[in-house]
């Protein structure tokens, strides 16, 4: 690896909040680590970021980066591309999922290669222990769920279940980590006459983005929805500073949960590798937490005498 490594990041989307951070948090490590730092956007297709990744590792030698920092676009962590880039001497970092094959690439290409990720089941769980905190009498929750094929969006559902209690009931739509795609899920689900004569409680999205999305969709229905609606709490994940933080500060959500950017955390674990010979671990877990905390949570709702 070159003096001033050559590091190439891939994010999902330019439109995200965090994958907006995660960009931001790169380019913070890598002038930390005295690197170069290029950044392409897999327009939320996991095609159009296997032919971009594959596209730098075939650039001529002396011009492909030196190190691939990605976070999945698509339903795959790309085990033929990254196989590519190891065979190139590149080394190869998977953000926000699991990767099966990083300890194979480790072994016989002996490059850099590990996984940085939030503990995505943990975020659900603390979702679960918000909606007890702010519901302890329970009721019906809308839920807006990752794409389908989302590792995280199934983890941070299935951790939800482990916590959540049994009086609370969840109803789900799926949207794509985008507010514009909230928005159009929730007023679709809106629009059906089924969902106007539910006893609703709370919408709880699986990012902040979508949470927003949600409470759009919820505030132009207006008169044709329960006026009560407009006051139910949302809850959304990320917490990044300047979106989610401030929007739990402004009241338009009751809760997030802050899930750290995962690709400075990744660079300053290669920093620590190139200045000390130390391989970072195969799996590096970011830690989630409530914001508020759960314990504030049910502080509020004792004061508006719902318990």
């Amino acid at each position: 690896m070159t003096d001033k490594p050559r590091l190439l990041l891939s994010v999902t989307n330019d439109s995200n909040d965090f994958q907006i951070e995660q960009v931001k948090g790169a380019r913070l490590a890598a002038a930390r680590l005295g690197a170069t730092l290029d950044v392409v956007y897999a327009q939320d297709n996991g095609v159009v970021q296997s032919q971009q990744l594959l596209n730098s590792i075939q650039s001529p030698t002396g011009s492909h980066p030196d190190v691939i920092i990605f976070e999945p676009a698509g339903s795959t962590t790309l085990p033929q591309v990254a196989r590519a880039a190891a065979a190139k001497g590149i080394a190869w970092i998977v953000l926000s999922r699991d990767a099966e094959y990083i300890p194979e690439l480790r072994s016989t290409f002996r490059i850099p290669s590990f996984v940085v990720t939030a503990d995505h089941s943990e975020i659900g769980r603390i979702q679960g222990r918000q909606l007890a905190a702010l519901l302890p009498r329970g009721g019906i929750v809308l839920t807006i769920l990752g794409p389908t094929r989302s590792e995280a969006a199934t983890l941070r559902h299935a951790g939800l279940l482990e916590t959540k209690p049994e009086n609370i009931q969840l109803r789900t739509v799926k949207g794509q980590w985008t507010e514009a795609s909230a928005q159009k899920a929730v007023r679709s689900w809106l629009a059906l006459p089924t969902s106007r004569t539910l006893e609703l409680a709370a919408i709880c999205a699986q990012d902040d983005s979508m949470a927003i999305g949600a409470r759009k969709a919820f505030e132009e229905s207006g008169s044709q929805i329960p006026g009560s609606w407009l006051r139910l709490p949302f809850l959304g994940c990320d917490g990044m500073p300047e979106t989610g933080q401030e929007w739990v500060r402004q009241g338009l959500l009751a809760a997030t949960v802050l899930s750290p950017p995962t690709a400075p955390i990744a660079i300053d674990l290669l920093g620590r590798f190139l200045k000390l010979g130390a391989m970072p671990p195969i799996r590096t877990l970011t830690e989630a937490r409530s914001i508020p905390d759960i314990e504030m949570l049910h502080k509020k709702t004792r004061a508006v005498g719902v318990e």
